[in-house]
């Protein structure tokens, strides 16, 4: 299963060269996935974006789907695509890493949130 989420495209995204600025996509990783779960304590370790399309305007919403690509003991993987239509603009990935908020050290995965990922989950092969 895929989570669905729209994000929207303010005009000051736009850089000077006239397209979203790339570090914006990651705001966009990051609205679409807080509004995906907000009960998982987590801190993102690794981040990396696919440009594939540029977006050259403001004031629209895109399409971000959000699944699970792996899950480990104390880290899961996340990949978010991006679209507008039917034209996918961006692919993004993170790991994930569940932290205590009492040590701010990671900590395993509970049931709870492995429950929740697992109805999310798409490997990768």
């Amino acid at each position: 299963m895929r989570f669905q989420n729209k994000q929207y495209v303010r005009w000051g995204d736009l850089d000077a060269f006239g397209h979203v600025n790339n570090a914006t996509y990651l705001i966009y990783a990051q609205e679409a996935r807080f509004a995906w779960s907000k009960m998982l304590e987590m801190v993102v370790a690794r981040a990396e974006v696919d440009f594939i399309a540029p977006i050259y305007t403001g004031d629209i919403y895109i399409d971000v789907e959000v699944w699970v690509n792996k899950i480990g003991n104390s880290s899961f993987g996340v990949t978010y695509e991006m679209k507008n239509g039917d034209e996918v603009l961006a692919r993004v990935k993170t790991v994930q890493v569940t932290v205590s908020m009492d040590t701010k050290k990671s900590r395993p995965i509970n049931d709870a949130e492995r429950d929740f990922l697992n109805k999310y989950l798409e490997e990768e092969k």
